[in-house]
């Protein structure tokens, strides 16, 4: 749970673009690519994280233009361009709206309580665990899967270097 946030902002510059980086290595062949048969597809995770923004954080207070929740998968491209937008916004608008001693206060989000500093670690928690979901799709597509923690597999090998285990 975030306390500060200015904390916040500095994590989520980075979480925000550790996004942009897997969104912008898929390509428009890959987005139909299934977790299982019948099950989610690459493209339906990337719009996922996409739609989230804007519904998570209008559900907490936090104005933020994006897509409706029901407006259907558009071209990668534009997925991209609707991803910096709204992660752009959530920058610019928390600090107007919301102040450090606000983080502790509770706010009705889906049917619970949560404090606001919980809301903004849900934020990133959530888009983190489908991006992991997406790398494993990424690789089972072909596509080289960026490093954001640390080098990829491919990164380590760029560095003329061993894999790490």
């Amino acid at each position: 749970m975030f306390r500060k946030v200015d904390d916040f902002l500095k994590t989520w510059a980075y979480e925000a673009e550790a996004t942009l980086k897997i969104l912008r290595t898929l390509t428009e062949a890959s987005l139909s690519r299934p977790v299982a048969p019948g099950g989610r597809t690459l493209g339906y995770l990337a719009w996922h994280c996409v739609l989230t923004l804007p519904e998570m954080m209008k559900h907490a207070g936090i104005p933020v233009t994006g897509p409706a929740q029901d407006a259907p998968q558009p071209p990668l491209a534009e997925m991209v361009r609707e991803y910096e937008t709204s992660a752009g916004v959530i920058a610019e608008e928390l600090p107007k709206q919301w102040t450090d001693a606000m983080l502790s206060e509770m706010i009705p989000m889906y049917g619970e309580q949560w404090s606001r500093g919980a809301v903004l670690s849900a934020l990133i928690l959530h888009q983190t665990h489908h991006r992991a979901q997406m790398t494993v799709l990424m690789r089972q597509a072909g596509l080289q899967v960026p490093g954001l923690y640390g080098p990829a597999r491919e990164e380590w090998a760029a560095m003329n270097l061993p894999p790490q285990p």
